[in-house]
Parts: structure tokens; sequence; C-alpha cells
């Protein structure tokens, strides 16, 4: 299989979801890592992550939304007002950010007609911000019970526990293939850039995992036998919030700064670790994995975890420097930045902090800036 086969599901409309759709089979859109997507597939509906690759005029979106909010969440919510995503038969949202949360507001009213005519799902899982206590991980299971009926509802399919270790078992393949795809980053000269790493990422999104898992076993096969390119300038590590557009990690690593792994919603947060099912409680146990990992800044009691996370994979990926990537009027990482900026400033990692727009208009900017980093990073490591 070459790779080209594979890399082409990242589109949003992908080979992959339009082959589901000619079959009669269902897809749901989810916004955020904490709507479990074993339970959509334990539904035998298709999982499609919601993106804004590609957007380059979010002005109808603009009229439900302010235009000093998120451009990635305007972005998506263009897809859904001018159809782009009509192949949807429901949305999955979580409250993970306040712009998340507008979606779902927004489309109870502007997508009505398809709610109320064409059985749309519409449907809004609250995750809590702690995770030490049992009460906040009883309530998100309620949740996630919430979500499961309203999933049966529109695939007139039965949820039932082994459907959904079934879907666990596939999906912890799909993460461990990922992971081992991101094993042959860390090697001194890496025959995989980050850019195609997102791009594989993003195709696993859009892709039902049983058909995914072969092809990306046949990929990492073919990567293991490439000739070993060029070693990088310096090996980064991106950190952020949503990056669903390869062509951003492209602009980086045509100058030189390979991306060798990263902490952000299109990569590493979405497969890291494992979802553990329990046979005496299988709901509760997929609460309690989704819930305890630490993956996300928007909880509020596993920020030690996420920086032990992030100073782990600096180490183990032989990091240069990190680049780390917020969106612009994001409301949860503007002040998570300037945390962890100081944290790395205290460690003697390089950092360079770039603000992001869903549409790309400062290209040239950011290859200076980028540019500049590098060389700093060059400089002192002579």
């Amino acid at each position: 299989m070459g790779s080209e086969t594979l890399l082409n599901e990242n589109a949003i409309k992908s080979p992959a979801v339009k082959a589901w759709k000619e079959k009669g089979g269902k897809a749901i859109g989810t916004i955020c890592c904490h709507v479990p997507e074993e339970l959509i597939d334990a539904a035998g509906m298709l999982p499609v992550r919601l993106r804004g690759t590609g957007c380059t005029d979010d002005s109808e979106a603009e009229a439900w939304m302010s235009p000093f909010s998120c451009s990635f969440a305007r972005a998506q919510f263009e897809y859904l007002l001018n159809g782009t995503y009509d192949f949807l038969n429901g949305i999955a949202t979580s409250d993970g950010c306040l712009l998340a949360g507008r979606i779902h507001d927004n489309w109870k009213y502007a997508g009505k007609e398809k709610i109320e005519k064409e059985g749309f799902m519409l449907s809004m899982t609250s995750t809590p911000r702690i995770v030490e206590s049992r009460h906040t991980m009883g309530y998100y299971k309620e949740e996630l019970e919430a979500l499961k009926a309203d999933l049966e509802r529109v695939s007139g399919e039965k949820i039932t526990d082994e459907k959904l270790k079934a879907s666990a078992r596939k999906y912890n393949e799909t993460r461990a293939l990922i992971r081992e795809m991101y094993e042959l980053r860390k090697a001194p000269q890496p025959a995989i850039s980050g850019t195609e790493a997102l791009e594989l990422t993003l195709a696993a999104m859009s892709m039902e995992k049983g058909e995914f898992n072969k092809k990306i076993r046949a990929f990492i096969g073919e990567a293991k036998n490439r000739k070993p390119p060029a070693a990088p300038r310096v090996r980064l590590m991106i950190i952020g919030s949503a990056i669903d557009d390869p062509a951003f990690l492209k602009i980086i690593e045509d100058k030189g700064g390979l991306v060798v792994t990263d902490v952000q919603c299109f990569g590493s947060r979405y497969l890291w670790e494992p979802v553990a099912i329990d046979d005496s409680d299988v709901m509760g146990s997929l609460a309690k994995s989704y819930l305890e990992r630490p993956v996300c800044p928007r909880i509020l009691d596993i920020h030690d975890e996420l920086y032990k996370l992030y100073m782990d994979m600096v180490k183990d990926y032989a990091v240069d420097g990190v680049i780390y990537v917020r969106m612009k009027y994001c409301e949860i990482w503007g002040g998570e930045s300037l945390l962890f900026e100081s944290k790395f400033k205290e460690a003697g990692i390089p950092l360079l902090t770039l603000e992001r727009e869903e549409i790309m208009t400062n290209e040239g900017q950011l290859a200076v800036r980028v540019e500049a980093f590098i060389e700093m990073i060059e400089k002192e490591d002579r």
C-alpha cells in the first residue's frame, strides 16, 4: 500500500466517509476528546471529528459567533451552515470549551429543520473540570449514559456491554498502532515527518477503525523500510489545542525544524492512553479512562501530571525546542500557555509561543519567526 492511499483520507470529505455513506451507514460528528468515540462505534455509526481545515471565509458563522471568538469553532460552524457537513446524521459535542458549547447552542436554531424533520441528533456531553471526586466521576458516567441513549435512538441499535467492549478493543488497537508510528519518530533521522504524522492521525478520525488499522499497519511496515532523510536542523515538539491543518506544520518543517512529537487535540491527545474496560462496570470504567487521562488543561487538577507528560516527551524524543501554539481568543490556552512558559524557562528548554488562526493569512510571518527560533537553538548548541 502506498502511503498516499492513507494520507488522502485526512480530507474532511474523505473517500472513506463517502464509501461509508454510500453503503447506507450513518455518521456522527464529534468536537472534543471527551466524547468517547467507542460509544458511536458500538452503535454501528461512524465517528467523524469536526475540523475547520480549508475554510477561507467564515463570515456566515460570524452572524452567530463574535469575530473575537475562536476561529477554529467559527470555521466548523461555517461548514455546518454551508452544507459541507451535510453527510452527518448528528453531532456529539462537549463543553470542553465555551466555543464548542456555542456550536451546540447555535445549531439548535440554525439546524432546527434538520433536527425536527430529519431526526438529526444534537447531543451535549458535560465534562467535569476536576477528576479527584467520586461525585464528578459519577456525574460524567451519567452524561455518557445520556449520550448512549441519544445514539441508540438515532442508530436504532442497542449499545450492549459486549459491543462497547469490542469497540474499546478495536480503538485500543488504533491507539497502539498510531503510537507505534510515533515511536518511529524517536530515531535520530526519523523517516516520518510531523506533517505526515498529523495527516495520518486526521485520517484515523474519519475512518472506520477496523479498516484504518489494516492500512496503518501496512504504512508502518513501509515506513520502517524507508531510507532515512538527512538529519533535521532541530527536533521540535508542538504543544497546543486544536491543530487540524497539516499545512501549518509544513511551514515549520520546511524551515528545517522536524516536529518529532506533540501534545495537541489532533495528535497525541487522541491516542496516548488506552481505555481500560472493567466487566463489572463497563460505562463507569469508560468514564474513568477518559476523565483521568492527563491530556487537557481544561481539567483543573492534573497540571502536575500534564507537565510531567511534557517533560517525559522532551526526554524520550530528544526534543531541542518546544513550540507552544495557542488559538487566538482561546479562553483555556491563553492562560495555560503563560503557566507552562515559565516552567519551560525554568527547565532551560527553548520555547517559542505562536498564535494561530484557522484561516491562515500570516504564513510569511510564521516562517520568519520559526527560522529565527531554529537559529537561536542552533546558536545555543554550538
